[in-house]
């Protein structure tokens, strides 16, 4: 897989869809790593980094959002995501 500007790019305006909603709740998100397996690694920031609904977030919110618009991304994973 080829990682671009491009992609980069559609996927930063990707979460831009889901910041405001992050960020009223005092979060946020950004890019760590894409890897060539099309692995996004994502860290999750403020509040997002201990909430107990992070990992609804990130399956309901911020993967569909990354998946609609890069579809050569495979899996979207949080670096620091509680268990």
């Amino acid at each position: 897989m080829v990682i671009s500007d491009e992609l980069h790019n559609r996927i930063e305006a990707a979460l831009d869809t889901v910041r405001g909603y992050l960020k009223s709740d005092g979060g946020d998100v950004k890019i760590h790593k894409i890897q060539e397996d099309g692995t996004l690694q994502l860290e999750l920031l403020g509040n997002c980094e201990a909430c107990s609904m992070s990992s609804m977030t990130m399956t309901a919110g911020i993967e569909k959002v990354v998946f609609r618009v890069a579809p050569e991304i495979k899996k979207v994973e949080a670096i620091n995501q509680l268990a």
